[in-house]
């Protein structure tokens, strides 16, 4: 089953937690603080195999937790870290944050890494807060949990060329008559519900991929039928071949299939109208072809190559020009100018630690992802570590907020699940 987009829950590895011990051989005196740190969390990374060529795998493993660190031991070891989650995805895969529509990652070589979700690091044991003030602590450090992101897939073929237009207008014949590839073809009219690839290998030593892409039609890039999924697939191709039944069969003009499908390409975000486009006039052995090529030719200024796909006429010709054409043509960018980050170098104004709301049963809720990582990382069933968060708080600016805002000796405080009592 051919399967091109899905999506999933991943949450990398939790880092171990640090510990509390101590030094206590017999003949060091005051050995101090000997509690080791956590290890790291393992990261999930999705990984290109070119051996693949479908998401199916994806549909069924919507959710995916990486490893835990290892705790923290004694005598100042460090727990181990764990090891990272591998996915493997086709070639051609695009990682999408769902949350925000961001890409992470754009597979589009075998073998190649995007790490999607990165553990979190160790918590610190109390051997890793003595200084001299604090010569033998008695607290130590929960495990960062790991990133958690909801992602979306979307497989794009990877081809040199692709073959677009209506269905029914010879592509899969094409690619069959060329390649090794075996679409299904049919006698009656039906559309090929996923893309084919086929390698194309020419006598002067040259080769491309050369992919058959469902058929497109009217509204395609609104979504009509099944258009946007189909034209995902022709994004990474760096030469359109654009096929156009002569003969007219189903009794359609040519020209105005011609117009139709360019004004779908036009309209489809990734201006692949500006893409070189290969006409190809099929169908040419079948009665009324030539008419209706010379009408068509009388509106279209374009050269347009004469083929049968079903007697291989022409064929040569045609792909020695596509060969032409893929030599003096540049990859394209998969995105556009607007979606591709810029960096800009200065100053920017750093994000807000926290945010706070008076809610309207008059409890003050501090919200903020440093404020999250501290209270995930402190234990609070030590008294010790519950002064720091308390200090901790105070660096972060939380008590001079909270008293901007009228907050009184008693009034209660909600960080995510924890409530406070405030007192100065």
């Amino acid at each position: 089953m051919f399967i091109d987009s899905a999506t999933m829950e991943i949450t990398a590895g939790k880092g171990g937690d640090g510990i509390v011990a101590y030094r206590r051989e017999l003949k060091v005196e005051r050995g101090g603080p000997y509690g080791g740190s956590g290890g790291k969390g393992g990261s999930v990374i999705f990984i290109g195999d070119e051996g693949m060529s479908t998401l199916l795998d994806l549909r069924y493993n919507k959710v995916v937790k990486g490893n835990p660190g290892e705790k923290g031991k004694n005598k100042g070891m460090y727990g181990a870290n764990a090891e990272n989650t591998y996915i493997r995805v086709p070639v051609g895969t695009t990682i999408f944050d769902d949350d925000n529509g961001k890409v992470i990652g754009d597979i589009t070589e075998n073998k190649q890494e995007v790490i999607v979700c990165k553990g979190g690091r160790g918590g610190r044991g109390n051997m890793a807060f003595a200084n001299g003030v604090i010569k033998c602590p008695d607290f130590c450090e929960k495990g960062e949990p790991g990133e958690h992101k909801f992602i979306r897939c979307e497989l794009r073929v990877l081809a040199d060329c692709g073959l677009v237009g209506f269905p029914s207008v010879g592509k899969s014949t094409l690619i069959s008559a060329v390649s090794q590839a075996r679409p299904k073809i049919a006698a009656y009219h039906f559309t090929t519900l996923q893309p084919n690839l086929g390698m194309v290998r020419l006598s002067d030593g040259r080769d491309f991929v050369m992919a058959d892409l469902p058929g497109i039609i009217e509204g395609a890039h609104e979504g009509a039928g099944l258009g946007l999924q189909f034209l995902r697939h022709i994004e990474r191709c760096k030469v359109i071949v654009h096929i156009v039944d002569m003969a007219a069969v189903d009794g359609r003009d040519p020209y105005s299939d011609y117009v139709i499908i360019n004004n779908e390409l036009k309209e489809y975000k990734m201006n692949l109208a500006n893409r070189p486009m290969i006409v190809v006039a099929n169908k040419m052995d079948l009665p009324g072809a030539k008419e209706n090529l010379e009408e068509f030719k009388k509106k279209v200024d374009v050269p347009i190559y004469e083929i049968s796909a079903y007697t291989k006429e022409n064929l040569d010709a045609l792909l020695y020009k596509i060969a032409d054409t893929l030599d003096s043509t540049e990859a394209f960018s998969l995105f556009e100018e607007d979606e591709l980050d810029v960096v800009e170098y200065g100053l920017e104004e750093e994000k807000k630690p926290f945010v706070i709301e008076k809610q309207d049963d008059g409890v003050y809720n501090i919200t903020g992802d440093k404020i999250r990582r501290v209270i995930e990382m402190t234990d609070f069933d030590s008294d010790t570590a519950r002064y720091r968060f308390a200090r901790q708080l105070r660096a972060y600016g939380v008590d001079d907020a909270l008293r901007k805002l009228g907050v009184k000796n008693g009034d209660t405080v909600r960080i995510y699940d924890i409530e406070f009592e405030f007192i100065e």
